[in-house]
């Protein structure tokens, strides 16, 4: 039993374009980390939040009942703590309202750290429950396509029906994912209420469609399969509009060979999937349509097989 522990949990995609709110990818490099110390207070507190240069952040709240990371880490403590409480640091390295999994970041951060204090531990995959606490504040519903990759890495389907439970994925072979974050905010709260009620019986039937064949093609590393299933026609049409750089960045990626791109999450950020030789040309497509609109953008390179959350200490 540790008395400090820090964690860091990365970004993610959400959806994967063929799977609304079951599909999630982990993310490189990008992630938010949080410190967990042992009090004698019950229950969990906020002592800091930090932006990414190192200064107090100015739009998270450091009220336990407010922030992603001290609700998911007070649902673990609830249940498990034994006496006392934690006082987080959360150092915040994804952008708000980025389609990248900010709000899960934080919440898988604080629930592996917090879960080192604990005098029995609980497995990894155990902590997803807690996580998605966080999540739930957030978003205002309970998906797991951002907290399932961000705790356990990689490629993961996670449908509802089957929560707890997720289900990894294969990875196929030479395919990286690229990530754009352009200089734009979409609230994804706002953006789920803003979806339609209902689909047609053709819609649905493409998109399970796409979905089946997406997963069956990563199980063959079939890479022409990936490009013809990596699609979204129920939540894409309704969203791309929010994102005026959509199909300029879009247009490019496919340009320079991508096997599909659409929008992370509820945008505004956008991935796409490619060979992995093709990835820093790719990046650099995406930025440049960006740019010739005159909105900033950042770009991550990632293996489909990034690694989720890590204790550092």
């Amino acid at each position: 039993m540790s008395d400090t522990a820090t964690a860091f949990a990365p970004a993610s995609i959400g959806n994967l374009a063929v799977g609304f709110d079951m599909v999630g990818l982990a993310l490189e490099d990008a992630g938010d980390r949080v410190t967990a110390t042992r009090s004698d207070e019950a229950g969990i507190t906020v002592a800091e939040v930090q932006n990414p240069d190192g200064e107090p952040h100015r739009d998270l709240s450091a009220r336990a009942d407010e922030n992603t990371a001290s609700i998911a880490a007070q649902a673990l403590w609830d249940e498990h703590g034994k006496s006392g409480g934690a006082v987080l640091k959360i150092f915040k390295g994804v952008p708000l309202q980025s389609g990248m999994g900010s709000s899960a970041a934080s919440a898988v951060a604080a629930a592996v750290a917090v879960n080192a204090l604990l005098e029995s531990p609980l497995e990894t995959k155990e902590l997803l429950p807690y996580a998605l606490e966080g999540e739930k504040y957030a978003s205002g519903g309970v998906h797991a396509d951002n907290v399932a990759p961000s705790l356990l890495g990689g490629l993961i389907l996670c449908p509802a029906a089957l929560l707890p439970d997720v289900i990894r994925l294969p990875i196929p072979e030479g395919v990286s994912s690229v990530l754009l974050h352009p200089d734009l905010q979409v609230n994804t709260a706002q953006a789920r209420r803003g979806l339609a009620d209902n689909y047609s019986m053709e819609q649905w039937l493409t998109q399970q469609g796409y979905l089946a064949g997406f997963i069956a093609a990563c199980a063959s590393s079939d890479l022409a399969m990936i490009g013809r299933t990596l699609k979204d026609v129920l939540i894409e049409p309704q969203r791309k509009a929010a994102v005026p750089c959509f199909d300029a960045v879009r247009n490019a990626a496919i340009g320079a060979g991508a096997l599909g791109c659409s929008l992370s999450g509820s945008g505004p950020s956008m991935f796409a999937l490619c060979d992995d030789r093709q990835a820093p040309e790719l990046a650099n497509a995406m930025e440049q349509a960006c740019r010739a609109l005159k909105i900033e953008s950042q770009t991550w390179i990632s293996s489909m097989s990034a690694p989720g959350a890590r204790l550092e200490t």
